[in-house]
């Protein structure tokens, strides 16, 4: 779904209504600001308002998601086209939530291992094994809540406000703190510092 095309949309339907910005907010009970994020394309009606904003332009639901009229033929395509972007988004929370919980399990698993290796009172080649199998189970893990990571939701540009999904070795090379990474945007071929995001768009 693209925020700007669906921007001009909502502006070339509330003109054809003969609606002002702030005509369409005092019937939508919002500010006439809001209604300008969405038709720059810097925000998207939140979901509790999305009805109320079709009824007033006449149009559906899924015409406001695709940005434009769709003929009946297509429809049925549209629709699917939403539901699928609608899914990824509530995969990407589950796989979220399972990423914490794998995260907390493999420190407490390899933690554990490393105090065992420490302070049991065994030979010192099963003492090694312990403590070598937890070092060596730190890569596989870290790799695989990395992919998690990279497959889940997307980043943000902070200088075109592109929404995008990197590469696998793009995240893997990244500098970061928590979920912000610092890489290079595809579109406009800025560097900075990359947000990461669950949904495609941003609601307001």
């Amino acid at each position: 779904m693209d925020l700007v095309k669906i921007g001009k949309f909502i502006a070339k339907c509330r003109k054809n209504k003969n609606l002002t910005q702030y005509q369409l907010a005092e019937k939508l009970f919002v500010t006439d600001r809001a209604v300008s994020k969405w038709e720059n394309g810097r925000s998207l009606p939140d979901s509790s308002i999305m009805i109320n904003l079709c009824n007033c332009l006449d149009i559906t639901v899924n015409e406001l998601l695709a940005g434009e009229k769709i003929e009946k033929e297509k429809y049925n395509e549209k629709h699917e086209e939403n539901l699928l972007s609608i899914e990824k988004e509530d995969l990407d929370r589950r796989l979220l939530i399972s990423e914490i919980i794998f995260g907390i399990f493999g420190i407490f698993t390899i933690i554990t291992l490393i105090m065992l290796g420490a302070l049991l009172e065994i030979e010192m080649w099963l003492r090694l094994v312990l403590i070598f199998g937890a070092v060596i189970l730190i890569v596989p893990f870290a790799l695989f809540l990395l992919w998690i990571e990279q497959k889940t939701g997307y980043y943000i540009c902070p200088h075109c406000g592109y929404r995008y999904v990197p590469t696998y070795k793009s995240v893997l090379m990244a500098p970061h703190y928590f979920t912000t990474r610092l890489m290079k945007c595809p579109k406009c071929g800025k560097k900075g510092w990359h947000k990461k995001s669950i949904k495609k768009m941003k609601r307001k």
